[in-house]
């Protein structure tokens, strides 16, 4: 009897290791692919299950967002300029089963098809489109990787170029690039302001003609302001027919006002 009992428990025991020994847990973002004898048998977790020891076999696949820096590399424009450009990936996997056994090494895989593809389409645009318009560029490459990379099991969410360096020499070209449509720019404006200054002028002028009074207020305050700015006192010496002429107006107001007093009583 004793014999039996002892029996049993390393029994229950080698049963109880055997199930402990089967038991696996992933985490939230992981999945388990199970092979089962070398065939591929399901896919599992989140959270806690159980394999058959020995028998069945588990790869581990992370379902999170990935990154993958692409490193500066030379490539020539559409206009035949040399640029070294680097961006970064980010996809994630939809289907465990196709990204561990469609191919060797997804993430390599995925590096080296983006690095190509952003090099040909950079190849396909001109120096000026890369620098300034990089979403274009980010748009023409993502769709590209993304159906190249689909049969594996992975989704690209975003292909976003960080840098783009240009040679010395065209940096220096494009500073004097700038730098003349910065002057044109600025010959521009002072043309229209003095365009707009002689309109000014002119009709000045014709107001001045029109009332010869207008000309002589004018040098007054012109002569006011200059002894303002040099801080002295100014005696001015004004012409006869101004004098003539304040004269009649101030005599023509003094009429109309004694014209208009009521009789007195």
């Amino acid at each position: 009897m004793t014999d039996i009992l002892s029996a049993i428990a390393v029994l229950a025991i080698l049963v109880a290791f055997f199930v402990l020994l089967g038991l696996r847990m992933d985490r939230e973002y992981e999945r388990g692919v199970i092979f089962r004898l070398g065939r591929f048998r399901d896919v599992r977790g989140p959270g806690l299950y159980w394999v058959i020891p020995f028998v069945d076999q588990k790869v581990r696949v992370d379902i999170r967002t990935q990154t993958v820096d692409i490193e500066a590399q030379e490539t020539v424009t559409s206009d035949s300029v040399t640029i070294r450009v680097n961006a970064v990936l980010y996809y994630k996997i939809t289907d465990p089963e196709k990204a561990v056994i469609s191919v060797a090494d997804y993430r390599y895989a995925t590096y080296q098809i983006a690095l190509t593809t952003l090099r040909n389409v950079v190849g396909q645009h001109f120096l000026d489109e890369v620098l300034k318009d990089r979403n274009k560029i980010n748009k023409a490459v993502r769709p590209i990787v993304d159906e190249i990379t689909d049969p594996w099991g992975l989704s690209v969410e975003r292909v976003e170029i960080k840098d783009v360096e240009i040679p010395g020499a065209m940096q220096r070209a494009m500073a004097k690039e700038a730098e003349a449509v910065r002057e044109k720019r600025a010959r521009l404006i002072k043309a229209e302001a003095e365009q707009e200054a002689s309109l000014k002028l002119t009709q000045a002028a014709k107001e001045i003609a029109s009332n010869p009074a207008a000309l002589e207020l004018r040098r007054l305050q012109m002569v006011s302001e200059v002894g303002v700015e040099q801080n002295t006192t100014t005696i001015i010496l004004l012409p006869s027919d101004f004098l003539n002429l304040a004269n009649a107006v101030t005599n023509k107001f003094n009429a109309e006002t004694h014209r208009k007093e009521p009789p007195g009583e």
